[in-house]
């Protein structure tokens, strides 16, 4: 597997911990925050911002 994917998937699971466990402790229990509401969009959100800044980390590595 290419760099690039090891360093994606990497972001994405840990963007996806991330983004579930600010739900869990710190997100938002009334229905007013959009993304912090409901598990399942803290924890896509978590990945997508994982992947993401994990694939700028590699290219400013490279």
């Amino acid at each position: 597997m290419p760099k690039r994917k090891v360093m994606i998937v990497f972001g994405l699971i840990i963007g996806g911990i991330s983004g579930y466990l600010y739900w869990k402790y710190i997100g938002c229990n009334t229905s007013t925050c959009a993304i912090t509401s409901v598990c399942y969009k803290s924890t896509l959100y978590g990945m997508f911002m994982g992947g993401v800044v994990f694939d700028l980390i590699r290219d400013f590595l490279k």
